[in-house]
């Protein structure tokens, strides 16, 4: 198909005269709802921007004369053009005079994109109207190409959905340059290179005249600092949770990405190869970080692991379409014929931003000079890993461990062995928690068990590889606690970074969390077992935000004593305390995700309406996101969850999606209402997904609803749209109902169930909502929606025994059941076909 559509575009080129691509390479993503685009900037005739996005194995492309605009009321003409190759998107260099669009032309931007109501790329370019998201380097949030009357179809609209915002400067005039070499249009077409500039920068500062060999190189390594600070004399950089690269280039043009082992992991990471070639200058070794960047634009390793390992070509071509990874470069250790080690950290990092661009595939890692403390209250607050602390006037010591560098961690984190495990129960029989160990003096020591974290892709990825290092006995001092009979040591070989509150006085973690495998690390480099008797803080429970809380003084509560629950004296006050108290628990439900309040000023026993839309008197400090004319609260922080409450809203519904993919639900959810069903049959019910959802291996969690039903919500990771999530619960309702056809039903008119409990899946959908986890429900006795376990649900179970009075104390007992919902994903399309075979 895509030679088909290939022919007009080839035949307006010559393969001898262009060094434009003409293969068909395979397309970059499999999912027909999106995949890969590129903006690049053609200096031909007239200046313009080519839009390409791809679709059918090509990449679909309109010529858009004024460039992209980021304001909403600004429509650009985009004239549709000849499709181009998928090798398209990474072209950057000079189409020679007498050929088709003869001129420079660069990559402006590059990312991903999606279709917003879940309709096919196809199917939109067909039709005339894409609505989508675009997540780029420059270009973000939701799009519109719009086709025209006229011109034959090849007029199209090109602009911004949303609200107007602050007056921005044009996109195209604030980031002109390339997102691959970092260079302005009109630098690349004079030819403009760094060599000279870096050469003789370098010679300047007595960097010794010399090509160190990369292959050989060694990264610079970090000692830990246990509290930030501020100095004079020292850099403050981002700590990202990434993998250690560094990239090189030799004079001949050959690049290739080396671990920190030496390893070369050039074939995994071919975006970060293809943009260091294109940096404007021939040889240079670049040290830095490559990392996947979440929706908010923070690292992700949970993301990057799905990049690592791969090897076959094609794989690594899927991956880097779905999870496209940028590389922070913070270090130059050679450039332009120069050994630059032995000069000042300042000074290097001088060099290297007169290389590398701050925005794009490889980008400079920016400082802060002198204020630690303060940068490292604002990491904390967004949620971030931590610092890196440098000495401004150290020289780079390759291989080696220095004071010169020192990382500072937002969050307590351990690198330590795993020594044995501990077998569980149920779907965790085989690997229930790890058991792990410090680095003593000549020994192992023991540091509790973890198993928090670990979810079924970590088990099945790590239990074949304990398996095979299964030894007699431990091989660590101390005692694991249980049964001897669950315990299964191992040979120490994997290290894994754990999460921690503190350090006991016998040396065992509090409240550890599992977070990696880390293979790039030994045994030998485990953290060591703390001092004994150093006390230390336990980690807050707190939401991240990646913004921080408005100032506590500017929230007012009022009339605290009016009584909301008449039967059981309740007051607004008493609503506004539970909120408070359970806040730690419902923050990760709420976070980032738009909120619909129902308000009962007067209490449950007056009058109530729905409330979308935040009024206009709502305080600048209280966070809102526009969506479709509705200004939605988002309720990322304590104080603005109490503004609501205090408004006299009772009840939280939350959207399955957050506000920065809001097509992609994070769950889909089975609503199990009986309207007049004996609740007996709900849990029956109930019970007939989770056993179906075991054998499925699809995790799965429960949660009553507050009232008189239960809700059943499957993790998504925000993998499907709601279109797709709606299917795959209908599909699912279908075969439960099948099942327990004499107390189950999917007809939703009350009148045509015939007292049987309705199996809701039409709750999954673009604004649809479900009320939150912990959300108080406007009934007598003040019920609570609260997450179960699933050895609770039994026919003895109580829903009207959770309430304001008593989940706080529940959760202080026994966590939140739920929480792994946020995190987890679930192989939809495994599921599906075993459905669809029950269904015949």
């Amino acid at each position: 198909m895509a030679e088909d559509l290939l022919r007009d575009y080839r035949g307006k080129r010559d393969p001898g005269r262009t060094p434009e691509p003409f293969g068909v390479r395979q397309a970059l993503s499999s999912e027909r709802t999106g995949g890969s685009f590129v903006v690049q900037q053609h200096a031909a005739r007239s200046m313009h921007w080519d839009l390409r996005l791809e679709v059918n194995g090509v990449l679909a492309s309109w010529a858009v004369p004024r460039g992209p605009s980021a304001d909403p009321k600004e429509k650009r003409l985009a004239v549709r053009t000849e499709d181009h190759p998928i090798e398209y998107a990474d072209f950057e260099g000079i189409i020679p005079s007498g050929n088709y669009g003869a001129g420079a032309m660069i990559v402006w931007d590059r990312g991903t994109f999606h279709t917003v109501d879940g309709e096919t790329v196809a199917d939109s370019v067909t039709r005339g109207k894409l609505d989508m998201e675009l997540h780029g380097h420059k270009l973000h949030g939701r799009w519109a190409l719009v086709r025209t009357k006229g011109e034959g179809g090849k007029s199209w609209l090109l602009f911004k959905k949303g609200s107007a915002g602050a007056a921005e400067p044009e996109l195209i005039v604030a980031h002109p340059y390339s997102v691959l070499s970092g260079l302005k249009v009109e630098e690349l077409r004079e030819g403009v290179r760094r060599n000279d500039a870096l050469a003789a920068r370098a010679a300047a500062a007595g960097a010794a005249r010399r090509a160190p060999n990369p292959s050989t190189a060694r990264p610079m390594l970090a000692e830990t600092a246990e509290h930030p600070f501020s100095r004079e004399g020292w850099l403050f950089e981002l700590k990202h949770d990434g993998v250690r690269i560094l990239a090189a280039r030799t004079a001949t043009g050959v690049v290739t990405l080396y671990y920190r082992t030496g390893r070369d992991t050039t074939a995994t990471f071919p975006e970060i190869a293809r943009a260091v070639a294109h940096l404007p200058c021939d040889d240079f070794i670049i040290d830095g970080e490559v990392v996947a960047l979440d929706e908010h634009g923070i690292a992700s390793f949970e993301l990057l692991q799905k990049r690592l390992g791969q090897t076959d070509p094609a794989a690594v071509g899927r991956a880097a379409a779905a999870i496209p990874v940028v590389m922070f470069g913070f270090d130059l250790l050679a450039a332009a014929g120069y050994d630059l080690r032995a000069l000042p950290l300042s000074v290097r990092k001088e060099l290297l931003s007169t290389l590398v661009p701050r925005v794009g595939v490889v980008r400079f890692a920016d400082h802060v000079e002198g204020a630690g403390e303060a940068l490292f209250e604002e990491v904390s607050n967004m949620g971030l890993e931590g610092l890196v602390a440098k000495r401004a006037a150290s020289p780079y010591r390759s291989g080696r461990r220095s004071r010169d560098w020192l990382k500072i961690k937002a969050l307590r984190t351990a690198d330590i062995a795993i020594v044995g495990y501990v077998r569980g129960k149920g779907a965790r029989r085989e690997l229930g928690s790890l058991m792990v160990a410090w680095r003593g003096e000549g020994e192992l020591v023991y540091a509790g068990n973890v198993g928090t974290g670990l979810d079924a892709r970590s088990i099945a990825a790590l239990l074949p590889r304990l398996q095979h290092t299964v030894c007699s006995a431990p091989v660590f001092r101390g005692t694991p606690p249980g049964p001897t009979r669950d315990h299964v040591f191992v040979d120490p070989a994997l290290v894994a970074e754990v999460r921690y509150a503190e350090v006991t006085s016998s040396g065992y973690l509090r409240q550890p969390v599992f977070l990696r495998v880390r293979d790039d690390k030994t045994i030998a480099e485990c953290d060591h077992l703390p001092p004994p008797h150093v006390h230390r803080e336990p980690l807050p429970m707190l939401a991240v935000s990646v913004e921080p809380p408005p100032p506590r003084g500017q929230l007012r509560l009022s009339n605290l004593d009016k009584v909301f629950f008449p039967e059981d004296g309740y007051t607004k006050g008493d609503l506004v305390r539970y909120y408070e108290e359970v806040w730690p628990w419902l923050a990760p439900h709420l976070r980032d995700r738009p909120v619909v309040l129902t308000r009962y000023p007067d209490g449950i026993t007056g009058k109530s309406f729905f409330q979308k839309n935040a009024p206009g008197f709502t305080p600048e400090w209280v966070r809102t996101f526009h969506i479709e004319d509705t200004d939605f609260f988002i309720c990322n922080d304590l104080e603005t969850l109490l503004y609501v409450i205090n408004s006299g809203c009772i009840p939280l519904h939350v959207w399955s999606a957050r506000h920065v993919h809001l097509d992609r639900p994070d769950w889909t959810i089975l609503d199990l209402d009986p309207k007049g069903a004996p609740f007996q049959h709900v849990v029956a019910v109930a019970r007939c997904i989770h056993d179906l959802l075991e054998q499925l291996r699809v995790p799965h969690f429960v949660k009553t609803s507050g009232q008189d039903g239960l809700h059943v919500l499957v993790p998504l990771a925000a993998a499907l749209t709601h279109a797709e999530a709606r299917a795959f619960a209908e599909v699912l309702a279908r075969v439960v109902v099948e099942e327990q056809s004499e107390i189950a039903t999917v007809a939703r008119a009350v009148g045509a169930r015939g007292g049987k409990v309705y199996v809701d899946f039409l709750q999954n959908g673009f604004g649809k909502t479900i009320v939150a986890p912990f959300s108080v429900r406007p009934r007598p006795g003040a019920p609570v929606s609260t997450p179960l376990t699933w050895r609770e649900v039994t026919r003895r179970a109580d829903p009207a025994r959770f309430t304001i009075r008593t989940v706080v104390k529940r959760l202080q007992q026994q966590g939140d059941p739920m929480r792994p919902l946020l995190d987890g994903q679930t192989d939809v399309h495994a599921a599906l076909t075993a459905l669809s075979a029950r269904l015949g």
